[in-house]
């Protein structure tokens, strides 16, 4: 018996871009796993909102930046994630982080999950795991309660089933 299941699809967040590339897994050390989610990328199953991308304009390494504009096929518009995401943002106050200066892709990041049935990946933790949370709920809180899947980005591999 085949498994007709179609491979999941990621909904990525910037924290994961952020430590795939400017913490513990360089381009220039992991090249295996640039090819490896290139290979995600080309089949279309890494997907993340566009506010990730803004949000990496704004705190991200200059490597990290580059890449977003040479996959910049990746970054869903927000209008197409936008009402599923205010939704989420309705119903989760304390996902907003209070000290924002600027719209925050969490609640997108989420919705575009929901919206194509796919997994979040994050390297957010959830509140009860933080010494003093700033708000009430983060990324894996949200996801849980929503009941959609969410992993880190060891996690994406692991699933993957990736070795380097």
């Amino acid at each position: 018996m085949s498994n007709s299941a179609s491979p999941p699809i990621y909904s990525v967040d910037s924290s994961s871009l952020m430590e795939w590339q400017g913490r513990f897994y360089p381009t220039d050390v992991f090249a295996g796993l640039v090819a490896s989610v290139d290979a995600l990328i080309a089949a279309e199953r890494i997907l993340a909102p566009a506010l990730v991308k803004d949000e990496i304009g704004a705190v991200g390494t200059a490597g990290l930046i580059e890449w977003t504009e040479n996959h910049s096929g990746i970054f869903v518009p927000t209008v197409e994630v936008l009402a599923e995401a205010q939704a989420i943002q309705n119903q989760f106050a304390g996902l907003r982080d209070p000290r924002a200066e600027y719209e925050e892709a969490d609640a997108y990041v989420i919705a575009l999950a929901r919206m194509r049935n796919g997994i979040v990946v994050t390297q957010e933790t959830p509140a009860a795991e933080k010494r003093n949370p700033r708000r009430t709920h983060f990324i894996p809180d949200v996801c849980r309660e929503l009941g959609i899947t969410c992993i880190s980005l060891l996690g994406l591999m692991r699933r993957e089933g990736w070795r380097f």
